[in-house]
């Protein structure tokens, strides 16, 4: 009989080229073992974004929700988001990003499956490419009011996050089947050593960022230039 032998279980990341464009991260988890046994772990279940033919990403929903208010959305988005594979692993880490919605006809917010494409193939820039549509069958009269990404390694927006070239335009706008107006806005999800979970948002149209705190929105800065420079208010900060 020839030597029979496992390896242990390896955790490496590779760069796949995606379809027509843009690059994805893709962890994949091998167990090997010589005389026929080779087992790769299964796909993530929360990734259902795909690469459309004009190199815009539609993603899947809900992932979860209804709920009542964005700020309900964004405890169970940080949650979820910040507790996916290698999301939490500092600099060996990498983003996630998602859609945040609203059904009129439900009156109720929800979260869109995940994404993780990445614009470019630069391992060291920890980056996700936000989807611009939505796929779900069931609420055809949804209204993409903003989206979300995880930071593995930092709990502050980059300068990137907040410039005003990486804006949803309009960032302000009407619904097609209501009166309310809409800024549209991002979220941020980072998750502390302690496990505790920080979320924030950036308003894109009076580029106000606030902390959730207390199941509230509070104020903490203010995005000042084009490219991105914050001025926090006077005795505030990303940490309580």
């Amino acid at each position: 009989m020839g030597l029979l032998y496992l390896r242990l279980i390896e955790k490496s990341w590779r760069i796949r080229w995606e379809t027509q464009m843009g690059w994805r991260l893709q962890g994949v988890g091998v167990l090997c073992a010589i005389g026929g046994v080779l087992a790769c772990s299964s796909p993530n279940p929360n990734l259902r974004a795909t690469r459309m033919p004009d190199g815009s990403i539609e993603v899947k929903g809900p992932l979860v929700g209804p709920f009542p208010t964005l700020e309900t959305l964004a405890m169970n988005a940080c949650a979820i988001m910040t507790g996916e594979p290698g999301a939490s692993n500092g600099i060996y880490g990498f983003e996630y990003c998602a859609l945040n919605y609203y059904s009129p006809q439900e009156k109720a917010y929800f979260l869109s499956y995940l994404s993780d494409f990445k614009n470019r193939p630069d391992t060291t820039t920890k980056t996700c490419s936000l989807p611009r549509s939505l796929d779900d069958p069931k609420r055809k009269d949804s209204i993409i009011v903003g989206g979300s990404h995880s930071h593995p390694h930092n709990r502050s927006f980059s300068r990137p996050d907040l410039s005003i070239w990486s804006n949803w335009n309009p960032t302000r706008f009407k619904g097609k089947s209501t009166e309310q107006i809409w800024d549209r806005h991002l979220m941020l999800f980072y998750r502390e050593k302690t496990g505790e979970c920080r979320a924030y948002m950036y308003n894109q149209t009076t580029r106000i960022v606030s902390a959730l705190r207390n199941g509230q929105w509070i104020a903490i800065g203010k995005a000042y230039n084009d490219i991105g420079d914050i001025q926090m208010l006077e005795g505030l900060d990303w940490l309580p």
